[in-house]
């Protein structure tokens, strides 16, 4: 099944919902980033969650988000736009952790302690900004706790990633289901017993079963209307002229002692590994750019 999201909403108006298939994004990503078992678990469900809040977006926006914790793997960062492009990076890949039980330990590795931060470019002069404590270090908790208590839209996230016995993603995905405005008590109690009776998202994806069929699922007999569909893919805009703005922003003297120390000089995306090379004249230009 190719990686793909869909996003309905309900007959009634009165609920929206997305649900995604991300096995092969995940894969790549995590690979990149030489995740580890635990590592690859937290980083996939944050790529997941992602790709769900951003199809909530419209036309060029885009979202950042940054899970940053006490624990061994530091901060997670996702982006994401309302076309189902997405990238993410991990600053210690290897959490080094052993599985609590039969779960790896997420919030183990994450940490308790710590914050998620939300950015959205919605086209505005200035970004929106968020950032809610963690709550539990799971990720989808942490994510439909800050859509509940930060944009005031009643949420539930499901997000699942599950891996084989090499280690690599086998399958992962996830769904996003929301109330709005002005409610339906009766409707959100019946949505809610079946989201809690419902098997883990992975395992109806290994069975199967489309994000289609997982909203059939929770809608039950109600139905909804499919309003779209979204391929979903790993994707990094870095570029020669972006990396060069970048350095023109460390200003002349960081410039110049960077050249002093090494030619060529080399930068490395984060996100997609490619790596970046300016020898002594091209730094000259843009030492002199920088003044």
């Amino acid at each position: 099944m190719e990686d793909h999201l869909i996003r309905v909403v309900s007959p009634d108006g009165l609920f929206r919902a997305a649900a995604a298939v991300t096995t092969k994004l995940v894969r790549t990503i995590c690979e990149k980033q030489q995740t580890d078992f635990t590592a690859t678990v937290a980083l996939g469900r944050l790529l997941t969650g992602g790709a769900l809040l951003g199809c909530l977006l419209k036309g060029q926006q885009r979202l950042a988000l940054v899970v940053e914790g006490n624990g061994p793997l530091g901060k997670l960062s996702v982006e994401a736009d309302a076309v189902g492009r997405i990238r993410g990076t991990i600053r210690n890949p290897i959490a080094g952790l052993p599985p609590d039980g039969e779960r790896f330990d997420v919030a183990g590795a994450v940490g308790k302690a710590g914050f998620l931060h939300v950015w959205k470019d919605l086209g505005l002069k200035k970004p929106y900004q968020s950032m809610v404590q963690l709550q539990s270090s799971e990720i989808a908790e942490d994510l439909a706790w800050y859509l509940t208590s930060s944009e005031q839209v009643p949420s539930s996230i499901g997000l699942g990633v599950e891996l084989d016995v090499e280690g690599r993603v086998a399958v992962a995905g996830g769904f996003l289901v929301q109330s709005l405005p002005p409610g339906d008590s009766e409707q959100v109690e019946i949505l809610s017993e079946r989201i809690k009776e419902l098997p883990p998202t992975t395992s109806l994806l290994r069975q199967g079963l489309t994000p289609t069929d997982v909203l059939a699922r929770i809608f039950g007999s109600a139905g909804f209307q499919v309003q779209q569909e979204i391929p979903l893919r790993f994707f990094c805009p870095c570029n020669q002229k972006q990396i060069e703005q970048m350095l023109i922003g460390l200003g002349r003297k960081e410039l110049t002692s960077l050249i002093d120390e090494s030619e060529p000089v080399e930068v490395v995306c984060e996100y997609c590994l490619k790596h970046y090379h300016f020898n002594r004249e091209q730094m000259g230009k843009l030492i002199e750019m920088a003044k």
